[in-house]
């Protein structure tokens, strides 16, 4: 990233960081540069890297924050957010190809019939809609960050959300930890869906916020969140299915949290 979008970066960031609560407001160069930020860590920032679907998944991975997108009659344990993305693309004035209006499930059925359709009509004009919309795809990105810390208190027990609502406070105290939190939210989920558990263990925003050790604000606790968030996916991949290797996914999960730390 240049120093241009680095500096229009933090101070997005920052805005929202003294604002939370009052919602992440973000203008159009702003959000190019958090979503070409988070592009950059989902894919490498390529035009390709928009469309995929990983081995030993039952769904397609879209967008700059590899949105979910499940074929019709197959949910995964994982929540779905690719329509989401959809919703907020119409709104944003964006006309969607005739297959992707009325909230379509995925029409490639496996990973094989995906990736032979990679150069074809639909998913080439998917590419398209995708790389010429971060900035719609990072604001949808900053309000499933809004919109998680609600769940996230509801879901916890009482005594608990005083520690949960000034940790994360804290984090989002500084640019960076506002980025931490929109990155992560997006990247491994709000963590209150039941079904996104391995033997009874998340690993989504919750739990990270859940394990995080107290540390004043500022950069000690965007390393308190990067560490904690190191330790719930650690552990989620001790906990998967071995016929999933997760554990091929945990160098590049590690290369993103430190991404967290960078100025």
């Amino acid at each position: 990233m240049g120093l241009m979008n680095r500096a229009l970066l933090c101070a997005a960031l920052l805005a929202a960081s003294s604002c939370a609560h009052a919602g992440i407001r973000l203008s159009d160069a702003e959000a190019e540069a958090v979503g070409r930020k988070i592009w950059n860590n989902e894919s490498g920032a390529t035009i390709d890297g928009l469309t995929h679907w990983n081995k030993g998944e039952n769904f397609a991975s879209l967008g700059i924050g590899h949105f979910i997108w499940y074929k019709a009659g197959e949910p995964g344990p994982f929540t779905e957010s690719f329509p989401g993305l959809l919703d907020a693309l119409a709104a944003s004035g964006r006309t969607l190809p005739a297959w992707l209006q009325g909230k379509p499930s995925c029409p490639w059925p496996d990973r094989d019939a995906f990736f032979a359709d990679f150069r074809g009509p639909r998913m080439n004009e998917l590419r398209d809609l995708l790389a010429g919309t971060i900035g719609v795809q990072a604001r949808y990105a900053a309000d499933r960050l809004e919109s998680a810390l609600p769940k996230i208190l509801a879901a916890a027990p009482a005594s608990e959300r005083p520690a949960l609502q000034s940790r994360f406070d804290r984090v989002a105290s500084v640019p960076n930890g506002v980025y931490a939190l929109m990155d992560y939210v997006n990247f491994k989920g709000e963590g209150v869906n039941p079904a996104e558990r391995y033997n009874g263990e998340g690993w989504g925003l919750l739990q990270v916020l859940e394990g995080m050790a107290d540390a004043a604000p500022g950069r000690a606790s965007v390393e308190a969140f990067a560490s904690s968030a190191d330790a719930a996916l650690t552990r989620r991949v001790a906990n998967s299915p071995p016929a999933r290797d997760e554990n091929r996914w945990l160098p590049g999960w590690r290369k993103r949290l430190k991404t967290y730390l960078e100025n």
